[in-house]
């Protein structure tokens, strides 16, 4: 999911980087490396705060996790 957060906020950065190209007739560089930047960033977001939730939640008991509901 944190990877396809990422392949559509690089898509989104590199359209809308075109498209004040265009309008705004400004020159705008896109480097490889901010792209890969860009989408190991949102990747390593999302293990980091994923992997927490997910380690609590796996060490609840299923009865007690349902009582408090």
């Amino acid at each position: 999911m944190a990877s396809a957060g990422g392949l559509i906020g690089v898509g989104l950065g590199i359209g809308i980087s075109w498209l004040v190209s265009i309008l705004g007739n400004w020159p705008t560089v896109i480097s490889g490396f901010s792209i890969f930047l860009g989408f190991v960033s949102a990747a390593f977001t999302g293990v980091v705060f994923g992997y927490y939730p997910a380690r609590r939640a796996a060490a609840l008991d299923p009865i007690d996790a349902l009582r408090y509901e």
